[in-house]
């Protein structure tokens, strides 16, 4: 069995002894980075989608599964290559990016960032059998820097929780159809503290008794750049806008050589997370934008952090 541990300091995901367990170094090909993987279970198995640096330095989505304990296979060829199509290559000529999956009725919807000439924007895509992928469409102007659709409909309608690039926190949207969104609410800002400068949202929200467990990030702006964590908030599943708990510590935080040195210092981040039957949380997340590695916590845990009302020093 994969064996975790609890580093130094007050975090309370155990990082996964074999960390990191996706490097450049594992590839069968060439490339500047990989990090960001998006993650969901299909036919039984786990499978990830890797945000890729190529050597031309523009990014692509590629498919991983899993072999056993926590080792991955990177394919060579991308899941998700930035298209020539016209009314995409415009906004997809630096790359796509950071995706997240949810599994609305056996349809693999995938969302993902596009990065090009008009900054950045959300493209989303759906797959059966992550062998052939079908873009759907755009569906936010630009610039949105995150997004990830619920895998279920809130109040009747498809739900995405969003974090405009200039925005003051985390946002709620809806649609009829998946294309076009509307009818935005504020979910909840930055404060002063470990998240302070700018929050977004990380993996799909997670079903659980008391409402929809978000995984977010928080940066906090620092005289040697900027430090990136992960923290938790619950919302109630009839109105996202109630929030019923929010962390008051983060949850990770980079401590490792791996999380403190590479292309982006000194930041833990994560676009896929996984629910097992036994309650534990799998979180996978991209350390300082070099790597992929794997944290593990007992949802009870993160529950009970995330209603603390104080934290304790």
């Amino acid at each position: 069995m994969p064996q975790y541990k609890r580093a130094t300091g007050r975090d309370i995901v155990h990082r996964w002894e074999g960390n990191p367990a996706i490097t450049v170094s594992d590839l069968d090909f060439q490339c500047l980075d990989i990090r960001n993987a998006g993650a969901t279970i299909y036919k039984g198995g786990i499978v990830l989608l890797v945000t890729v640096q190529h050597l031309s330095g523009c990014q692509y989505i590629h498919l991983a599964r899993e072999e056993k304990n926590n080792r991955f296979v990177v394919e060579t060829e991308p899941f998700l290559s930035p298209s020539l199509d016209p009314e995409y290559g415009v906004h997809e000529s630096m790359g796509v990016l950071d995706p997240r999956i949810v599994n609305i009725k056996g349809t693999y919807y995938i969302t993902y960032l596009t990065d090009g000439e008009h900054g950045y924007r959300l493209g989303l895509a759906k797959t059966k059998d992550f062998k052939t992928v079908e873009r759907m469409g755009l569906i936010s102007e630009p610039d949105m820097k995150a997004g990830t659709l619920f895998p279920k409909k809130v109040k009747g309608k498809y739900a995405r929780l969003e974090r405009p690039q200039e925005g003051s926190g985390i946002w709620i949207s809806y649609s009829e159809d998946l294309i076009f969104w509307g009818d935005s609410e504020f979910l909840f800002p930055p404060r002063s503290g470990w998240d302070c400068s700018r929050i977004g949202i990380g993996p799909p929200p997670i079903e659980i008794d008391l409402g929809w467990l978000l995984i977010y990030y928080g940066a906090k702006d620092t005289s040697a750049g900027p430090l990136y964590r992960l923290g938790t908030a619950i919302i109630d599943k009839n109105d996202p806008t109630h929030i019923i708990g929010r962390c008051t510590v983060p949850v990770l935080a980079p401590r490792e050589i791996y999380e403190r040195i590479g292309n982006t210092p000194n930041s833990v981040f994560s676009t896929g997370a996984l629910l097992k039957e036994d309650g534990t949380l799998v979180i996978f997340y991209g350390a300082a934008d070099s790597c992929i590695n794997i944290g593990t916590v007992s949802i009870q845990t993160i529950i009970e952090s995330t209603m603390q009302e104080e934290a304790a020093f």
